[in-house]
């Protein structure tokens, strides 16, 4: 087993096909960047593979997360392989097998305000055993565009929910 503090996990978010990061993207890689200032010894876990909502290109989104955080200054050490995860569910379920490597490490779930319920309901389904702490970054999108994903993610959950 490796030794790590904590793991600050960035979930993944969309990038456009030549591998740019959305808005979105970009304010939970500045989100993980704040939580690792305070935290300068933890790890980073991107997450993010493909998807036709997300990620087309021939990369895996986390990847693109990993060029970003490099270019803003972290150590390529201090990130850990990405888990290449296609949705919130799958997020949390790979990020299991690389995170099962730091059983005492204390978690901080990076996400967008807006998607912090489900990220957190599936987070603590997963991880019934560990204390997991969420750090959110807010989102600049359009009123509208940001009300839809709201939407989306108050659906979402409650199909979670009643689903078991």
């Amino acid at each position: 087993m490796a030794s790590t503090k904590g793991i600050i996990i960035i979930l993944g978010s969309p990038n456009d096909a030549e591998g740019r990061l959305s808005s979105i993207a970009l304010e939970r890689c500045e989100q993980a960047l704040v939580e690792h200032r305070k935290h300068p010894d933890f790890r980073i876990l991107p997450t993010g593979g493909w998807g036709e909502h997300f990620n087309t290109t021939d990369k895996a989104h986390g990847h693109y997360l990993r060029q970003e955080l490099l270019r803003r200054g972290v150590c390529d050490s201090v990130v850990l392989p990405c888990a290449e995860s296609s949705n919130t569910v799958e997020d949390a379920r790979l990020s299991r097998p690389i995170l099962d490597e730091y059983p005492s490490a204390e978690l901080i779930v990076v996400t967008s305000e807006f998607h912090e319920g489900r990220a957190r309901f599936l987070f603590e389904r997963e991880f019934p055993e560990r204390t997991i702490r969420f750090s959110t970054s807010e989102t600049h999108l359009p009123t509208d565009d940001l009300a839809r994903r709201r939407a989306h993610e108050e659906r979402a959950l409650e199909k979670l929910r009643n689903d078991g």
